[in-house]
């Protein structure tokens, strides 16, 4: 079947904005993305009229476990079907929100996503961490639970120490046909005991890490807060970087220098901090000590030209999902133009997972058919980002799966 869009703009991801645009889908392969004038006859297309096009939104750090509330031990006595049903209405929200691919580093979308692609689920094609390593005492771990339990419950993370251990976890997470390797290599906020800004994993056990993904043309996305842990995981040839807390113009500068790429997930940050009475103290304390240092590192690493993708760290069952959009305008007052912004939320998307990039995140010819139309001018005006309803059409791989009512 052959789809036509034709908008007012045309917005391609990276590029100049075009006025009076069209896209042109066959199958699930976008045609033709250019002008109006120049777009290929298309008699027997269904033809659609719209304000703005543009690609659909990649979210870079999303979570799809399931939980009602920010206290991550909470999860730990539910049963995994459980948190999957639940999981299975935010995914939903979060493709009508215009997310149509997430990179999720740490959840239940690796075991989703085959419902996914066989339609079984509504959702962004989800390219997934799996489970999340982390060291004995670190990020990953349930320091409130003895340690002998961890190893017979089902949870987010796999709690590795020295080189045989942590080459061994990256191989079962290939096992599970992980996308990405997730890693902690510092401290974190909703973790009891660790302090955000210590290093976790040593030098060496970060090279094994970057090293046996590399073999499975996999790359390695940080969790990193503190400076020691963002030095290290660069040096050790880390490709992404999870919120950068205590970042400065030297680890932005090595970024830039490495062609590592930032994920600043500032909307997680704004929206715990909007929710205390739900949140551990200790997890509410650790927010507050970050924040500021937070706000700063995003608008060091857009001043020195850091690459950055978009990403929420979403991570509590709910609304908020398919608000995901939020964060372009988060970019935004950070530093970024508005063109800026939606090239971090949509072509540099995919440059997030390595050598497993599909073609997506672009209006290009041969690119994948994952298209979204808004209601309003995101150029001029970003105050619809992180509605749901200014994301007036969704298509995914050139099927219409959001129309207007």
């Amino acid at each position: 079947m052959t789809v036509r869009i034709d908008a007012d703009l045309l917005i391609p991801g990276r590029g100049d904005p075009i006025r009076n645009g069209t896209v042109v889908i066959e199958g699930s392969t976008i045609l033709y993305a250019g002008p109006s004038s120049g777009s290929p006859e298309t008699p027997n297309a269904s033809v659609t009229r719209v304000p703005v096009v543009m690609p659909g939104l990649w979210e870079c750090h999303a979570h799809f476990a399931g939980i009602h509330t920010p206290d991550l031990a909470a999860m730990i006595g539910l049963p995994t079907s459980r948190r999957a049903a639940v999981a299975v209405g935010d995914l939903h929200r979060t493709l009508m929100g215009g997310v149509t691919s997430a990179r999720e580093v740490g959840g239940l979308g690796l075991e989703i996503q085959p419902a996914i692609a066989a339609r079984q689920v509504t959702g962004p094609t989800i390219y997934g961490a799996g489970k999340v390593l982390s060291t004995t005492g670190g990020h990953g771990d349930v320091h409130g639970l003895p340690i002998e339990a961890l190893h017979h419950i089902d949870h987010f993370g796999i709690l590795c120490d020295g080189v045989p251990e942590v080459t061994k976890a990256v191989r079962m997470n290939l096992r599970s046909n992980a996308k990405v390797i997730k890693i902690c290599a510092s401290g974190g906020v909703m973790s009891e005991v660790d302090h955000p800004i210590h290093q976790q994993f040593s030098g060496e056990e970060l090279r094994a890490i970057v090293e046996e993904a590399g073999r499975a043309e996999r790359v390695v996305a940080a969790h990193c807060h503190g400076l020691p842990g963002i030095r290290a995981a660069l040096d050790a040839g880390v490709h992404t970087i999870e919120h950068g807390s205590y970042m400065d113009e030297d680890a932005a500068d090595q970024m830039v220098e490495q062609g590592a790429i930032y994920v600043p997930t500032r909307m997680v940050l704004d929206t715990l901090l909007e929710d205390a009475d739900a949140m551990p103290r200790y997890a509410y304390e650790k927010l507050n000590l970050v924040d500021d240092h937070h706000r700063n590192a995003v608008k060091i690493a857009v001043s020195r030209g850091v690459k950055i993708a978009m990403g929420t760290d979403l991570f509590v069952s709910g609304d908020l999902y398919g608000r995901n959009g939020l964060e372009i305008k988060l970019l935004q007052d950070a530093g970024m133009t508005a063109l800026e912004a939606i090239e971090a939320a949509t072509a540099t998307g995919p440059e997030t997972v390595g050598p497993q990039a599909p073609l997506s995140g672009q209006l290009r010819e041969g690119y994948d058919a994952d298209v979204i139309a808004l209601d309003f001018d995101p150029l001029v005006d970003n105050s619809g980002w992180g509605s749901r309803d200014r994301v007036t059409h969704v298509w995914k791989a050139g099927a219409a799966v959001k129309v207007p009512a």
